[in-house]
């Protein structure tokens, strides 16, 4: 068994790019444009150049980026900065465990970034075949 997961490795980094990438860009999409619901109270985009305008396009350019495997180590290395830095400002002041002040998405996408920073995109990652 530990042979075969082995040897589907790639399968699982591949899915763990693509899909955490993806939705990691939807976020910025919905704080960026107020896509799927929008972000604020009335449900609309963010002011233009305010702290959460620059997350919503770090989300957005680095997810995208993520996803399609280009440039994904320097993109996760900033995307986990800024999930480190989202936990610490917004979410840790609420609580002190992630499930008590609402930062468990926050948390799991800086270590799945980190683990992404140091070890790259991939096999099947688009900056692979530029080479």
């Amino acid at each position: 068994m530990d042979a075969m997961l082995a040897r589907l490795a790639w399968l699982g980094l591949l899915a763990m790019r693509v899909v955490s990438g993806f939705l990691f860009a939807c976020h910025g999409l919905q704080k960026m444009f107020g896509a799927f619901g929008g972000f604020g109270p009335s449900g609309g985009a963010v002011a233009t150049f305010s702290q959460l305008w620059f997350a919503a396009l770090i989300e957005l350019i680095g997810g995208t980026l993520i996803a399609l495997g280009v440039r994904t180590q320097i993109a996760a290395f900033i995307c986990c900065g800024e999930m480190a830095v989202a936990y610490f400002t917004v979410h840790q002041p609420r609580g002190v465990l992630p499930i008590q002040n609402g930062g468990e998405f926050a948390v799991l996408y800086c270590f799945i970034f980190l683990y992404l920073a140091t070890n790259g995109g991939g096999k099947f990652s688009l900056e692979r075949g530029a080479r």
